[in-house]
C-alpha cells in the first residue's frame, strides 16, 4: 500500500477535550435577546435571537442514531455494528439506505426500514475518514483513508471494485455532480482533482496551509467548498477552463481548536450560505457571496464537528408579522459536536 501511513489509534477520541462555559443568565424568550459566543476568543461574536416561526416545539432542541425532526424529537432507531468511531455518513439516492465510514477500517450500508446492516465493505488497511456517493449514473461509493488509498465501491459488493493510490492519508473526498471528477484533500494541504476514468490528477488547488478536512461541491456544481485545520473555509472555481488561480473567497471565524478533529463544512440548498463547525463550540454560518459572518451559534460544550442545513426547502415555514406587514422565513440547521449532542435550531431572515 502507500509508503506513508498514519496508524489508527486504539483509543480514538480518548484525548478529546470538553470546554466548560458559564451558564448564561440571558432570557432567550425576549425577542431582542443576544448571546455572546466565546467573548474571550478572537473569533467571538454577538448573535441576536430571532422570533420563532417554524413548527418546532422549541427554538433549539438537543437530540440524542435516528431521530424525528418534529414533536419531541424522539429517537426511533439505533444502528449498531461498527467497532470504531463513525467518521462520515452519506444517504443513498433514494434515502432508503445509509452508508457509514468508520475507524474500524470498514464501510457499512444500512437498511433504514429494518435497522439492519446490509453489507460490511472491506478493503482499507487504516482508519476511513471520509465517504461520498455518486449523484448520477450507477450508484457508487468513494472513500478516503489514512492508508493513502481512495477506494471505489459498488454497494452490492463486499470488496472495493477499484483503488486509487496516493502519497498521503486522505481526510476529505467528494464526487463531482457529473461523476467524471473526484476531489480529494489530505495532510499535504492541497486539493487534488482526479479524472475518474484515467485515475490521474488533472490539476491541484493550493492555498490552505494545513490539512484539508472537508470538501463539498455547490448545488450548481460550479464551486467547491473546503475547510482546513488552518481555520479557514474557502471556495474554488471548478468549472472547465477556469483561471489557473481557482480560489474565489476565504471565510474566517471558525477556528479548528486543540482537538483538531475532522471538521466539516456544507452549503445550503440555494448555494447562498455556507456553514462549518468550529473548535470553539459554535456553528458558524457565512454569506457565500460576500464572505460576511452571519451567525456564530453557541450551545455546544465541545468542538462542533459538522453543521448541515435542512435539505431543499423543507422544513421551512413563514409567518406574517402583522404590525409591519413583513414575512419571516425560517430555515433549520443541525450541528453535531464532541459533547455527544446534536442541536437543531432555526435561522431567521
Amino acid at each position: 500500500m502507500a509508503a506513508e501511513k498514519r496508524p489508527a489509534s486504539n483509543a480514538f477520541g480518548s484525548s478529546q477535550l470538553v470546554v466548560k462555559r458559564q451558564k448564561s443568565n440571558i432570557d432567550l424568550s425576549v425577542g431582542n435577546a443576544v448571546a455572546v459566543s466565546n467573548p474571550n476568543a478572537a473569533g467571538g461574536a454577538i448573535v441576536q435571537a430571532v422570533p420563532r416561526t417554524s413548527g418546532l416545539q422549541a427554538p433549539i432542541m438537543e437530540l440524542t442514531v435516528l431521530w424525528r425532526t418534529y414533536g419531541q424529537c424522539d429517537n426511533f432507531g439505533v444502528l449498531t455494528g461498527h467497532r470504531g468511531a463513525i467518521l462520515d455518513l452519506q444517504w443513498s439516492r433514494d434515502s432508503r439506505v445509509l452508508f457509514s465510514a468508520s475507524a474500524d477500517r470498514t464501510v457499512a450500508s444500512w437498511d433504514l426500514e429494518s435497522g439492519l446492516r446490509i453489507r460490511r465493505h472491506e478493503g482499507h488497511d487504516e482508519v476511513i475518514n471520509c465517504l461520498d456517493v455518486s449523484k448520477r449514473g450507477e450508484e457508487l461509493l468513494v472513500s478516503g483513508s489514512d492508508d493513502g488509498y481512495i477506494c471505489i465501491w459498488d454497494p452490492r459488493q463486499k470488496r472495493s471494485i477499484d483503488e486509487i493510490s496516493t502519497d498521503f492519508p486522505i481526510t476529505s473526498i467528494a464526487l463531482a455532480e457529473a461523476g467524471n471528477e473526484l476531489y480529494s484533500g489530505g495532510i499535504d494541504n492541497d486539493i487534488k482533482v482526479w479524472d475518474m476514468r484515467k485515475q490521474s490528477v488533472v490539476y491541484s488547488m493550493s492555498g490552505h496551509t494545513d490539512t484539508v478536512t472537508s470538501l463539498q461541491p455547490s448545488p450548481d456544481a460550479q464551486t467547491l467548498l473546503s475547510y482546513s485545520h488552518d481555520g479557514t473555509a474557502r471556495t474554488w472555481d471548478v468549472r472547465p477552463f477556469a483561471p489557473v488561480d481557482r480560489q474565489i473567497k476565504s471565510y474566517v471565524g471558525a477556528p479548528t481548536g486543540l482537538e483538531r478533529n475532522l471538521v466539516r463544512a456544507s452549503w445550503n440548498s440555494k448555494g447562498d450560505k455556507l456553514a462549518a463547525g468550529s473548535g470553539d463550540g459554535t456553528a458558524v454560518i457565512w454569506d457565500a457571496q460576500s464572505a460576511k459572518l452571519l451567525y456564530k451559534l453557541p450551545g455546544h460544550r465541545g468542538t462542533v464537528n459538522d453543521v448541515r442545513f435542512a435539505p431543499g426547502n423543507e422544513p421551512i415555514s413563514k409567518r406574517k408579522k402583522s404590525k409591519c406587514n413583513m414575512w419571516w422565513l425560517t430555515a433549520l440547521v443541525v450541528s453535531g459536536s464532541s459533547d455527544r449532542n446534536l442541536i437543531l435550531g432555526e435561522l431567521g431572515s
